[in-house]
């Protein structure tokens, strides 16, 4: 174990930025993304805390004044111009003048990160480094709730898929296709020309297509960006275009969880947040329970629009154990579909979809392949919510699969074998984090 602590170290130095952690150095990733640092935040704070704390505080840098913390901040190097053009953050006012970002969010970890690296501090320093970050902490949170929870049911929005982190996940992917098909993609669909678009996307020249989002979602996804561009990331106008959105189960699970996080960091720290922003809180996971299916024993995202509930369970429906509040009777039925091997529970868990799904796709990014990332955040649910077995069990599965395979950004959850990026930044945090729990 000794081997891969190290070469899990070694991974995390050589993807270093100086201010951020790529999440590989293999060219796919050149920008640091939210959640991703989070991770990598939480790996080095195990043998470097003023890393640590470096990229959290580089993180807190492209903050907009609004409060939202951006899924991206662009790599200024100017063989990027493209990928900052793309989003063209200066059209919001609230973006900052001094970074270029992306103008959506991803999912909120950050609560998570800093408590983290606080355990690693001495108590002194640690109080300093809470009061330090929590004005921006709390700001990014009440953001969440000023502009995402238009309802005020505590079940916040999502605008884009890749703010839930499961970019290409089955249910939004469908949904898409029938809220928006722009003519010209219908074109290309209807003449096949879907292959040409493999020249001009980075990670199909340096991957294997089916390791990848089809071609036609990739598009989709993109245009979904044009049209968030067209009203300026204004989250009133974004709400009336013709575009799918969603209360994503995983994404509010995370909140949930971060908010209780955010929540001790205060207390220990001697801050008294908000009264209105605990309101909130509160009501964040009574809507988080509003998202049970009795029909598949697991927790659902929902369509924004309509408030049905998506009837398609992904690793995403499992993730209210992460979020630790939910009622037990509900946690048994959810573990239980978890460790059923004709769902999750295959030889290497757990996968992004269930196999009995006929979109499972065991090489297809979040169609299918097992994530280190998703694991960790149920392993840790598992063990507070009391199922120490499974947690062990989880453990246990996901430390072998990366010592037999290598540190890769996802796997195939059937042969283990590694996909994606190589020596990948968050799969090597975690596991570091997992081989020091």
């Amino acid at each position: 174990m000794e081997m891969l602590s190290e070469q899990c170290k070694e991974v995390l130095k050589n993807n270093d930025q100086g201010s951020f952690t790529a999440p590989s150095s293999f060219g796919l990733y050149p920008h640091q993304w939210l959640w991703d640092s989070c991770f990598a935040a939480i790996g080095w704070s195990h043998f470097d805390t003023a890393r640590a704390e470096a990229e959290i505080d580089s993180l807190l840098n492209g903050q907009w004044d609004n409060g939202m913390i951006p899924h991206m901040l662009f790599n200024k190097d100017p063989r990027y111009q493209r990928d900052r053009d793309s989003w063209q953050s200066s059209l919001s006012s609230h973006s900052p003048s001094n970074v270029a970002t992306s103008g959506i969010t991803q999912p909120p970890l950050l609560a998570e990160a800093v408590k983290r690296i606080g355990q690693q501090l001495h108590i002194d320093h640690r109080k300093t480094y809470y009061k330090k970050v929590l004005p921006k902490l709390v700001k990014y949170h009440q953001w969440f709730y000023s502009e995402r929870d238009p309802r005020g049911n505590g079940l916040v929005v999502q605008i884009h898929p890749y703010e839930t982190g499961l970019d290409n996940t089955p249910p939004w992917m469908k949904k898409i296709r029938q809220y928006h098909r722009p003519r010209w993609i219908k074109t290309i669909e209807l003449l096949h020309l879907e292959k040409i678009i493999n020249v001009a996307r980075r990670d199909t020249r340096k991957l294997p297509p089916e390791q990848r989002m089809a071609n036609i979602d990739a598009l989709l996804i993109w245009d979904n960006i044009r049209m968030l561009k067209k009203v300026h990331y204004d989250i009133d106008e974004i709400l009336h275009l013709p575009l799918f959105f969603i209360n994503d189960v995983s994404f509010n699970s995370i909140l949930v969880r971060n908010n209780t996080i955010l929540r001790e960091i205060a207390k220990e720290a001697r801050v008294k947040l908000p009264d209105e922003l605990l309101k909130n809180m509160k009501l964040s996971e009574l809507g988080l329970n509003t998202l049970w299916s009795e029909t598949f024993n697991v927790y659902l995202s929902q369509d924004f629009t309509t408030e049905k509930l998506l009837q398609e369970p992904t690793i995403a429906s499992l993730m209210p154990i992460y979020a630790g509040t939910i009622e037990k009777e509900k946690a048994d039925k959810v573990v239980a579909i978890m460790m059923n091997s004709k769902t999750f529970w295959l030889k290497h868990p757990l996968p992004s979809l269930p196999k009995n799904l006929k979109d499972f796709d065991e090489n297809r990014y979040w169609q299918g392949p097992t994530w280190i990332n998703m694991n960790w955040m149920l392993i840790d649910g598992l063990q507070r919510m009391g199922y120490q077995k499974e947690a062990d069990a989880l453990r246990s599965h996901t430390i072998e699969l990366v010592e037999d395979n290598g540190l890769w950004e996802y796997y195939n959850p059937i042969t283990g074998k590694g996909l994606g990026s190589p020596e990948f930044t968050w799969t090597a945090a975690l596991t570091l984090d997992l081989l020091n729990s």
